[in-house]
Order: C-alpha cells, then sequence, then structure tokens
C-alpha cells in the first residue's frame, strides 16, 4: 500500500539493508568497550538559533535533514509548518563505500551513485541543509562533489548548517547524533570515534564553500566549531 505523502518522506534515507549483524559504518560506532555507554549533552547553538530565525516566521518550507530519520528533529520541524526530508547520509555512505572507507572515495562510479542514493533531489529544492558533521566522514573528491550536490539541491538564499571539529591536528574525533530541543538548543550524543578523514581550519572551510554567497562562523567554548552557510 503506498504511504501518504508524510510518511514517506519520514521514511526516506532508511538503511536500505537489515542492521542486524554485519560491519559498522566506517567509524560511526566505534567503542572501546562494546559496554561503553553513549556521552549524552546538552548545547546551545547559536548558528541552529539564527537558522531558524530565517524559517520560523515563515511556512511551507522544505528542509533536508542528513543526519537519519529523528522522531525530535521531524516534530520540532513540522510543528513550525514545514516539510521534513530526512537521509540517513552516514548510513549510505557506509553501504556505498564499504567498512572503514575500504572503497575508494575518488571512484567516479561509486561517487554518482552515492550522490543518486544520498542526494537524489531536483535543483533548489531546499530552503535549508542541516549537514550536522557528515562533511567530516568525506575524503576530498568525494567531499567536493556532496559539497557541490547540496548547492545544487538548495534553493537561492538558503541555509546549510554544518559541524566540524575546531582542532584540525586530531587522529579521531567524536562520532555524534544531533536532535533539535529548542530552536537554540541541541541534544548530541556522542556514541564512539572515527578516524579524522579530514579536518578544516576556518581559512580551509572557506574555500570549502567558496561557491556559496557566504560563510559565517560561531566561536564557541566546545571543540565543534558551528558553521551557517548561505546559499
Amino acid at each position: 500500500m503506498p504511504l501518504p505523502g508524510p510518511l514517506k518522506n519520514f521514511l526516506r534515507g532508511q538503511p536500505r539493508s537489515s542492521a542486524s549483524g554485519g560491519s559498522e559504518p566506517p567509524g560511526r560506532v566505534r567503542k572501546a568497550r562494546p559496554d561503553e555507554p553513549d556521552v549524552i549533552t546538552t548545547r546551545r547553538s547559536r548558528a541552529l538559533e539564527e537558522f531558524f530565525i530565517d524559517i520560523r516566521e515563515q511556512s511551507g518550507l522544505t528542509i533536508l535533514d542528513l543526519g537519519g530519520a529523528s522522531q525530535e528533529n521531524v516534530n520540532f520541524i513540522t510543528n513550525l509548518g514545514h516539510r521534513l526530508y530526512s537521509e540517513d547520509f552516514l548510513q549510505i555512505l557506509h553501504e556505498t563505500f564499504g567498512p572503514d572507507g575500504t572503497v575508494d572515495h575518488s571512484n567516479p562510479g561509486r561517487i554518482d551513485f552515492f550522490l543518486r542514493q544520498a542526494l537524489d533531489y531536483p535543483d533548489d529544492h531546499f530552503d535549508g541543509v542541516l549537514l550536522w558533521d557528515s562533511l567530516e566522514y568525506l575524503a576530498p573528491v568525494l567531499l567536493n562533489a556532496v559539497v557541490a550536490r547540496v548547492r545544487k539541491i538548495s534553493r537561492r538564499k538558503g541555509q546549510v548548517l554544518a559541524f566540524f571539529e575546531s582542532d584540525d591536528k586530531l587522529a579521531t574525533v567524536p562520532c555524534y547524533t544531533f536532535r533539535i530541543l529548542e530552536t537554540t538548543l541541541l541534544q548530541l550524543t556522542q556514541n564512539g570515534s572515527h578516524p579524522a578523514v579530514q579536518l578544516f581550519n576556518n581559512r580551509g572551510l572557506e574555500r570549502l564553500f567558496a561557491d556559496f554567497q557566504s560563510v559565517k562562523f560561531f566561536l564557541t567554548r566546545e571543540r565543534l566549531r558551528e558553521v551557517l552557510v548561505r546559499v
């Protein structure tokens, strides 16, 4: 039976294969001990607040969340009167490039397949994109292809929210999931760590988003750098 539109959008991006057994996504859950608990914290986010300044007084906008289907995020965005699409970006990355990135991230065929699986949307479709920390999992060629596709599927003057580790010398970085609690408040669940594939300083991020209208950085006391990009 066909799913109703909103439910179909909610389920988009769910794992395309069974999650029972098998290998983990590349570094997504890498714990020192199997029984090691997740670390849950809350933090105020100025970038998130500014992201919502643009959209909370409007209705009927289209938002893309690349952190996978989260009931908290679905409820929060749809209660504001907007339509939310969800993609489990890291799950699709794992399925396309293998455990621990065993398939080359610069393989053109794999890159094209990955983009069709994770970001197969019309041009100028989204008013906002929640990237979270997903770009830190990508090697340079794949990273540039993903950023170019995000720009293409985003509407002019839309916004892209991303998080990056502020220390660009780390060998491993924490793996987070992000839940929206309020327009200014996030819940972060740290569930292990992953090898640092590519880290950035501010100049590197400006180069990465050079084709966008603007890049704004938000200073925080924590290790995460908040970045808000205007398309």
